[in-house]
């Protein structure tokens, strides 16, 4: 155990990190240069284009210092905050943490909110500067920003290039000797913390762990604290760049077990795996069920595709255990799935997945969070409201609480009042500024998610011009004055364009949506009524005019009373065409309120 380091990766998303994991794959021999490409961990397309990381990659190197082997375990963990549950576990899972910072971009505020969960776990940290090769790094100015947040020494800071691997082999030398050794009892009842899983077709899911206690060996009786189900280990080993499979991990290893689990949800990230014959009396602390963020609706082009959304939703669950779905029904769209995110991103990547891996159509309807509602009857009970359908009338509706979360924004001093203007604008509240440098400053929010999960982000790239980086945390539920609005089209109610709103946005956000669907639905033969209502209270309309024919072409001369008649029969066959006409509305409808601010 003393020749064991674990330890993962604090970065934002395109701090180079990969590139960084590349070079110490190489350094280590770990991957021979015809294996070796660029982000060799990501094996996704999606990471690959988008240059991030979606999911933890696990790995182990070998490495000779002063004639010592030792293993190290490295961990290459998601940046975006869409992804810190995973974050969270990988850091449950190791001893020290790699901090990379861009020289030339400086500290960003997702890469701050991983650092606090290290440090709260008291992992060892070890500051690195990367990118020192470009002309535009400014290396004196970031080091005394890390300086100023770790309180370390100047010469504790590394200075890294992934690209030229100037600096790595001493990044190397100071992991062994900064990172220290898993502390455990290798003759205790076995305990292993799962920190990922993968889905295999062939030989079901494939749990990655490490063993905090004891030993696990091939062909074990094992069992799973959360569900308490238990199967035999059919095979365990380490994690190179393929799987080694091997006899025994050893207490303080990283490894993976596989033993014909085809259920997604009975491996949960986070749970504890023990002995059967032997089982540890308590699971390993900070385990949690993955709470969904944000939801919407998933409904497939065609009706009879349904089944088919369903088959690709439970395979797409197997290689993310963060995604819950169930079945829903929408009068506009038929059949489909209420879906739970963790944010936006992840709600963005799994529609790319659908499309690229199961080529599935879909419509996704507005995204909207998770509200409480209380009754008058009983206002000790809560009601969890995730579809504006669920919304209880507003004559026995007591309150309604919304999540509310802590934002973070790093910005340049330039665009304070910029983004000041634009918190305030989505009922944020501030509780915070401090300067970090002399021109880059720490804004911290209290603010509605309600505000944040349609286009905040988009906004506050906008206003910064890209300089600024934003992350939150949950605080918990606050009662606000929500209030339900209805879309009318034609009379009738659009359930998919339905959302809960804030009392004072109603109007402002009714009259934008129907001035869009007007742009958006196309002209009928007859004159089509958009309308926003809160109950029976019409709040905002507009009116798409009917596609006319000239019926008095004809008419070249005589009494105008001809015309008039020709005119009056028109208008009758116009209102009846009214009374049963119907109106499609398409898919850019149902996308319409994520650009209200366009």
């Amino acid at each position: 155990m003393k020749n064991i380091r674990n330890f993962c990766i604090i970065a934002h998303i395109d701090h180079g990190k990969s590139t960084l994991a590349d070079r110490l794959l190489e350094y280590t021999n770990t991957v021979t240069q015809r294996e070796l490409q660029s982000q060799t961990l990501d094996d996704m397309d999606l990471e690959k284009e988008r240059g991030i990381t979606i999911k933890s990659h696990a790995i182990q190197m070998d490495y000779e210092y002063k004639g010592e082997k030792y293993i190290l375990n490295l961990i290459d963990t998601p940046g975006h905050v869409d992804f810190s549950y995973e974050v969270s576990r990988s850091i449950a899972a190791c001893e020290g943490a790699l901090l990379i910072v861009d020289a030339a971009q400086s500290i960003q505020a997702q890469t701050i909110s991983n650092l606090y969960l290290a440090l709260e776990n008291d992992l060892e940290i070890i500051p690195i500067l990367n990118k020192i090769d470009l002309p535009s790094a400014n290396p004196e100015e970031v080091t005394d920003e890390i300086m100023g947040l770790l309180g370390c020494k100047y010469e504790d800071v590394l200075r890294v290039s992934g690209k030229t691997g100037e600096g790595v082999h001493d990044l190397l030398e100071q992991i062994v000797n900064r990172i220290p050794p898993p502390v455990g009892d290798p003759d205790a009842p076995l305990q292993a913390l799962i920190f990922d899983s993968v889905y295999n077709p062939f030989r079901g899911i494939e749990a990655y762990f490490k063993v905090v206690n004891g030993s696990i060996s091939k062909n074990e009786k094992i069992k799973f604290f959360a569900t308490g189900k238990e199967y035999g280990a059919d095979e365990v080993g380490t994690l190179k760049l393929k799987q080694v499979p091997k006899k025994t991990i050893q207490c303080g290893d990283v490894g993976y077990i596989i033993s014909g689990i085809k259920d997604a949800r009975e491996v949960k990230v986070g749970d504890t795996i023990t002995s059967f014959v032997n089982p540890a009396t308590a699971a390993i602390d900070g385990f949690e069920e993955v709470k969904p963020m944000v939801f919407a609706g998933i409904y497939p082009i065609e009706s009879e595709d349904f089944e088919e959304l369903r088959f690709s939703l439970e395979k797409l669950r197997l290689n993310d255990a963060s995604l819950v779905f169930e079945p829903e029904s929408s009068a506009a769209l038929g059949f489909g799935f209420r879906c739970g995110f963790l944010g936006m991103l992840h709600m963005e990547i799994v529609q790319e997945r659908l499309d690229r891996e199961f080529n599935m159509d879909v419509i996704t309807t507005v995204p909207n969070v998770s509200y409480h509602g209380y009754s008058k009857k009983d206002p000790e009970t809560t009601i969890l409201i995730n579809n504006p359908s669920e919304m209880m009338d507003p004559s026995i509706l007591d309150r309604v609480e919304e999540p509310f979360i802590k934002a973070s924004i790093i910005t340049k001093s330039d665009f304070v009042g910029s983004v000041m203007t634009l918190c305030i604008e989505k009922r944020g509240e501030i509780l915070n500024q401090s300067y970090l440098t002399a021109d880059r400053v720490e804004l911290t929010f209290n603010m509605p998610l309600a505000e944040v999960v349609f286009d905040f982000y988009d906004r506050l790239k906008s206003i910064s011009k890209g300089y600024a980086s934003f992350d939150y945390t949950p605080i918990g539920m606050r009662a606000s004055k929500l209030v339900k609005m209805d879309i009318l089209i034609n009379g009738d109610m659009v359930d998919a364009l339905s959302s809960l709103i804030h009392d004072s946005n109603a109007y402002h956000i009714g009259k934008k949506m129907c001035e869009k669907l007007r742009e958006l639905i196309p002209r009928q033969q007859f004159d089509i009524a958009v309308q926003a209502a809160l109950g029976a209270k019409v709040i905002a309309r507009e009116t798409i005019k009917a596609l006319r024919k000239d019926v008095t072409a004809k008419c070249y001369g005589g009494d105008i009373s001809r015309k008039r008649k020709l005119l009056e029969k028109q208008k009758e066959g116009k209102k009846k065409m009214k009374q049963i006409g119907r109106v499609e509305v398409p898919q850019s409808a149902f996308m319409a309120v994520l650009k209200l601010n366009d």
